[in-house]
C-alpha cells in the first residue's frame, strides 16, 4: 500500500547494528510507534535470529531483506519477529510485552501499491497465539473490511486470554482505503514523524475494524490462560469479589453496591470483603486452618493493589478518566469533561483533545506524575482522538489509562486480585474478564 524506500538505505541503517534503528521516515514505524517500541524491547531480551529491527518486517520484501537476520522466508518475517517477542515476554511473566507482540503481529504490512493484499506467511509459529493471527490487510484490497474485522475480533480474543484490554485490538487498526491506481502507493498513510505513540494516532488517521460492542460480545466468558509475575491467587473464602467500573458515573467503581470516587479505595473493600468471608468460613469450621491465614491472605491481596497503584503513580492526583454527556457547562449538545474536577478543574469541550491534553499537562506538571502514568496518558489522548468525538472515545480513554501503563498495559480495574471486571458503557454491552494483578 504506502512507498517503500531503497533497499540500500535500510541497509545502511541496518548496519550500527541489531536493534539500533530507532527513526526512519517510513509509514509502518510511525504509525504504530508505540507498539514497535515495545515489541524491539521484548525482541532484545533474546534474538536468535539476529532481526535486525521490528520495522523490517511491517515493508515490503525487497526492503525486509535487508533487516531480517537469519530469517529466509520474507513473507514469515513478521510472525517470526512476534513470535520471539511473545517468548521472550511469556518467559518473563511481561503481559504487556505478550500484548504488544499480538498487536504487531496484526499490523498491516506495506505493499507495492494501493489495493494489493500482503502475502500470509505459510509456517507455523511456536506460540499458538501468534499462529492465530494474520497481518491486516490493504483497506483498499479485496474484501479487506471483513477480512479486517475478522482479524480485530480474533486478536481483542487473544488479548483477553492473556489477560491484556481486548479493546487494545482497536488500535492494531489501519486507514481509511486509498484510491487504486494512486502513483505514490501512499494511500492514506501517515509518514511524519511525530513522538510517541504514533502518526495514525496523532493524525486521526485511525479507521476503526469493529465497534466496542462487538468486542465486548466476543469477549464474553474468557478466562486468561496465561498469567504474570507476582500474582495474587488467593481463594480462602472464595475469590475477591469483582470492582464494577461505570463509565460517567461520579462514583465510578463499586463492589458488592458499595460506591468509591477512586479504584484504590474499591480495590481495598474487595480485599476486606474477602478477608471476611475468609475468617467467617475458618470461625465457622467450614474451613480448616484458623483465621491466621486470613490475615496473610488480606495482607497479599493489599500488598499486590499497592504494586500495582505503584506502576501507575499519578503523584498527587486521582481519577483521571474523562466523561462524555450532555447538558455540561448549559450545553445542549454532548461534551467531554474531565470526571475530577479537584484536580482536573477545566471546563467541557467538544473536542476531546483538549481535555485529554489538559489532564496529560497536569499530570505532567501540577500532578507530579509518574513517567509510565505521562507515557499512558499521552498513548490514551492520541487513541482517544483518533476514535472520535464520541463516547467510544471517552471509553478508549479511560480503559487506556485505568488498565495503567498505557495502552498495552495488563488489563485490570481491580488492580489487586483475580476478579471479574464489567466495563459498563451506554455504547457497548459490558465486558467480563477474570484477571490476574501483576507486579
Amino acid at each position: 500500500m504506502k512507498s517503500q524506500i531503497a533497499t540500500l538505505f535500510l541497509a545502511a541503517l541496518a548496519s550500527a547494528g541489531p536493534l539500533a534503528i530507532q527513526r526512519r521516515e517510513v509509514p509502518q514505524e510511525h504509525s504504530h510507534n508505540f507498539i514497535l517500541d515495545l515489541v524491539r524491547t521484548a525482541l532484545a531480551i533474546n534474538n536468535p535470529k539476529n532481526i535486525q529491527d521490528p520495522v523490517f518486517a511491517l515493508l515490503g520484501n525487497a526492503a525486509a531483506a535487508a533487516g531480517a537476520g537469519l530469517v529466509t522466508n520474507l513473507d514469515c518475517l513478521q510472525m517470526e519477529t512476534a513470535d520471539q517477542a511473545f517468548t521472550n515476554s511469556k518467559a518473563a511473566g511481561d503481559i504487556p510485552g505478550m500484548a504488544a507482540a499480538l498487536l504487531y503481529r496484526a499490523l498491516e504490512r506495506n505493499t507495492g501499491s494501493v489495493g494489493l493484499a500482503s502475502v500470509l506467511c505459510n509456517e507455523t509459529a511456536v506460540n499458538p497465539e501468534i499462529a492465530a493471527l494474520t497481518q491486516h490487510q490493504d483497506p483498499a484490497s479485496a474484501d479487506a473490511a471483513t477480512i479486517n474485522k475478522g482479524i480485530a475480533l480474533q486478536l481483542a480474543k487473544l488479548l483477553a486470554a492473556i489477560g491484556a484490554d481486548p479493546l487494545l485490538a482497536l488500535e492494531a487498526g489501519t486507514f481509511a482505503p486509498g484510491e487504486i491506481g494512486d502513483p505514490t502507493g501512499k494511500g492514506n498513510s501517515c509518514d511524519t514523524d511525530p513522538s510517541d505513540p504514533g502518526c495514525i494516532f496523532s493524525d486521526r488517521l485511525l479507521v476503526l475494524d469493529v465497534s466496542l460492542e462487538e468486542i465486548s460480545a466476543a469477549v464474553v466468558g474468557i478466562t486468561p490462560t496465561i498469567t504474570g509475575t507476582g500474582k495474587f491467587t488467593g481463594t480462602l473464602g472464595g475469590p475477591p469479589p469483582p470492582v464494577v467500573s461505570t463509565a460517567g458515573a461520579a462514583r465510578a467503581f463499586s463492589v458488592n453496591g458499595n460506591t468509591f470516587v477512586n479504584i484504590g479505595a474499591a480495590v481495598q473493600r474487595s480485599c476486606d470483603i474477602q478477608h471476611n468471608a475468609c475468617a467467617n468460613a475458618a470461625n465457622s469450621g467450614s474451613l480448616e486452618g484458623g483465621t491466621a491465614q486470613c490475615e496473610t491472605q488480606q495482607a497479599e491481596c493489599s500488598k499486590a493493589n499497592l504494586a500495582r497503584r505503584a506502576t501507575l503513580d499519578l503523584g498527587s492526583c486521582s481519577n483521571p478518566t474523562i466523561v462524555f454527556k450532555a447538558g455540561l457547562d448549559g450545553r445542549k449538545e454532548e461534551s467531554f469533561i474531565a470526571e475530577n474536577q479537584d484536580d482536573f478543574n477545566h471546563g467541557s469541550a467538544l473536542n476531546i483533545a483538549i481535555i485529554a491534553g489538559f489532564i496529560c499537562q497536569r499530570l505532567g506538571d501540577a500532578c507530579k506524575a509518574g513517567d509510565e502514568a505521562k507515557a499512558a496518558c499521552t498513548s490514551a489522548s492520541a487513541a482517544a482522538v483518533a476514535t472520535g468525538q464520541n463516547q467510544a472515545a471517552a471509553d478508549v480513554f479511560n480503559s487506556i489509562l485505568l488498565g495503567g501503563g498505557g495502552a498495552v498495559a495488563e488489563v485490570t480495574t481491580t488492580a489487586a486480585a483475580t476478579a471479574a471486571v464489567e466495563t459498563a458503557a451506554p455504547t457497548a454491552s459490558s465486558v467480563v474478564l477474570t484477571i490476574t494483578q501483576c507486579s
